[in-house]
């Protein structure tokens, strides 16, 4: 029994895992707190293990886990008075790398729809069923994400003070 829970675990890290750390760190942008929350995800995984109808269905659920324990993360008294440090991330050294730093200073909102359409390749229906939105609210939030992208491009200033 342990060794089937050890090799389910496994095999979900593997399938998953990658997908759930890059979206935690495009959320947190701090390598520890994106360490933590995969930590997270996978244990309630394992206690919860959920059945899935399809892949569709099991990629969603990660991401959202994915989401609420970034959420709980930032909602905790400790990180609210805390200050992170600054950090490379790991797997951007390609030449998207500026633009993904444009991405990170996003707002949240529209950081999470920019990544789940273009880093993971859903669809604007899949995305609005995962974060239970309209999907117009997904299409303006990505044309209003593209605007700021684009802004912050071209003024190469931080997207912060638009």
């Amino acid at each position: 029994m342990a060794i089937q829970r050890k090799e389910e675990a496994e095999r979900i890290v593997d399938t998953y895992g990658d997908a759930v750390y890059k979206f935690a760190l495009s959320l947190t942008r701090h390598k520890d707190v994106a360490d933590d929350v995969f930590q997270e995800v996978f244990l309630r995984y394992m206690k919860k293990r959920p059945v899935f109808e399809n892949e569709k269905h099991a990629r969603a659920w990660f991401y959202i886990v994915t989401k609420n324990c970034c959420r709980t993360h930032f909602m905790s008294a400790f990180i609210r008075h805390s200050a992170p440090l600054d950090q490379e991330i790991p797997f951007l050294n390609d030449p998207d790398y500026k633009l993904y730093q444009y991405v990170l200073e996003l707002p949240v909102k529209y950081r999470i729809v920019i990544h789940l359409f273009y880093y993971e390749g859903y669809s604007t229906r899949e995305i609005a069923a995962i974060l239970k939105k309209k999907e117009a609210t997904v299409r303006t939030q990505l044309k209003r994400a593209r605007t700021l992208l684009k802004k912050g491009m071209e003024g190469s200033d931080s997207l912060e003070n638009l």
